[in-house]
């Protein structure tokens, strides 16, 4: 067996229902390990593949995507982040199965759900970290709506639900943090584990200081675009005003709407994407209407993944609750990041790839992430959005970007409140409170992955930059984004040494 083999199956016994949602055999009846022996075994083997990288015969972009993984992975297994991870947001392990199982085909790993629910009492039983104390809760009122709910198709003949109401009395007797602690620097070896985590997650040597002051200069800059818009849209340039309009203007009648736009944003992307991209997806991508179980923990959109036999679609995922009260200037920006010429081309191409199942499938969230947020700005320059109030969308999104890095490290570094964080994000974003309150939620129980947005996007546009410069009219955009996909999910740094590489090849 390849190094690149093994790590991927490190990987994939380390989230064994990806396997499953792209499609990949030989983990359909497991779930994750969540015991103290199970990632220490992990981390061991891990450990193991680290010390045989130099010496292996792997091509160098494998060497370091195999480095990348097996670090990443012993990051988050040494911050220990099962044992204070709860609500319902996607980073939970519970609140996670019980998305992903209305997803895929669940019968095979029924028998172990009760194991991974005991171990994850466990963790949050035997710990010297807590959770907050609202996302104890959180996860409860979660757990509460589906155990509530009619049985589930996924659920088959097994009987989980006194597993599942067992967790939930074991999530309402934790004694929580309080929001005034609410980052990873106020808990064991909390500062060491975030700086750990902001260079797994942005592949670069950012300090969490660093990525504070670019947040804040983003965000200024981005006033200046705001004033320049809104004085076409509405005639004013003052940032506050047109805010407020965002926040009540513009807003869906209902949710059908949201995906009849979603639906047409992408099929003018599908139709525009030859002339900037040489390589096409062979999946197409549908767009739904998120499960209605799922609603009240969903985001806002997201994006999974096409099965590699073409058994299902890349699915672009919209969430309907609340739909009146969200505008309607945020829909094509979406559309495109997650979808077309987004994660859905990212992902679909790299997987339709002959790479290694390790380069088609690695977790780089700077690259992954990147790119999305990449394609935001790109789908200006290929015409894509439909109008000046579709641009505000655009930016106010740009604006969400450039928040996290501020209040990520504000929280996780810095020791902000989750109030200080709230507020920031109020004060500088159009976000509607629901979103701002679920997305710090989300950065509280995610440290540092919220960075690898802004990070990567400004990345592959200085690589795209300097390529230029240094063809000049040997440039081909279309060339560029084949060789930023076809090559799968790197580091940072191995892509700018294939950027360079390709643009003195050519």
């Amino acid at each position: 067996m390849s190094l690149s083999d093994e790590t991927f199956r490190a990987m994939m016994d380390w989230r064994p229902v990806f396997a499953t949602v792209v499609g990949v055999p030989g983990w359909d009846d497991r779930l994750a390990d969540l015991s103290v022996e199970g990632e220490q075994a992990l981390r061991a083997r891990l450990t193991d593949i680290l010390g045989r990288v130099d010496a292996s015969d792997e091509d160098p972009v494998a060497q370091d995507v195999i480095r990348h993984q097996a670090t990443s992975i012993i990051t988050q297994i040494d911050a220990r982040l099962v044992e204070h991870t709860v609500a319902a947001a996607l980073s939970a392990p519970v609140a996670e199965l019980l998305s992903v199982a209305t997803q895929v085909d669940f019968s095979q790993r029924l028998p172990a759900v009760p194991t991974y629910l005991r171990q994850a009492e466990e963790r949050l039983l035997n710990t010297d970290r807590r959770p907050l104390r609202r996302h104890a809760v959180n996860g409860a009122a979660h757990l509460e709506r589906f155990l509530a709910s009619p049985k589930q198709e996924w659920e088959g003949d097994a009987d989980l639900r006194p597993a599942f109401a067992r967790f939930r009395e074991v999530l309402l007797g934790l004694p929580g943090r309080d929001d005034e602690q609410a980052g990873l620097c106020w808990l064991p070896e909390g500062e060491a584990n975030y700086a750990k985590l902001v260079r797994d997650y942005t592949t670069t040597s950012y300090t969490p200081a660093e990525l504070h002051e670019l947040g804040l200069d983003l965000m200024a800059r981005l006033r200046e675009e705001y004033a320049e818009i809104g004085s076409r849209v509405w005639g004013t340039s003052d940032v506050q005003e047109i805010f407020q309009r965002l926040r009540t203007d513009l807003l869906w009648d209902n949710a059908n709407e949201m995906l009849s736009s979603a639906v047409e944003a992408i099929e003018r992307a599908e139709a525009e994407a030859p002339n900037w991209f040489g390589r096409m997806p062979n999946a197409r991508c549908e767009v739904r209407f998120v499960p209605e179980i799922d609603r009240e923990s969903a985001p806002l959109a997201y994006y999974l993944d096409a099965a590699l036999d073409g058994s299902r679609p890349g699915i672009y995922f919209l969430n309907p609750l609340g739909a009146t009260e969200r505008s309607r200037t945020l829909s094509e920006v979406v559309a495109f990041h997650e979808a077309v010429p987004g994660h859905h081309f990212q992902l679909t191409i790299a997987a339709e790839t002959e790479l290694s199942n390790l380069r088609k499938f690695a977790f780089i969230d700077a690259y992954l992430e990147g790119w999305g947020l990449y394609t935001e700005r790109l789908a200006d320059e290929m015409g894509l959005y439909s109008s000046d109030e579709a641009r505000l969308g655009m930016l106010g999104l740009d604006a969400m970007r450039a928040g996290r890095l501020v209040v990520d490290t504000g929280l996780h570094a810095f020791g902000w409140s989750r109030q200080k964080a709230v507020d920031y994000l109020r004060e500088n974003t159009v976000m509607p409170e629901p979103e701002i309150n679920s997305e710090i939620d989300r950065y509280i129980e995610a440290p540092g992955q919220a960075l690898a947005y802004m990070v990567g996007r400004l990345e592959i546009l200085r690589l795209r930059a300097e390529a230029r410069a240094a063809m000049g009219s040997r440039f081909d955009i279309r060339a560029f984004h084949d060789l930023v996909l076809e090559n799968g999910a790197v580091p940072l740094s191995t892509l700018g040494n294939l950027v360079t590489a390709w643009s003195e090849r050519i």
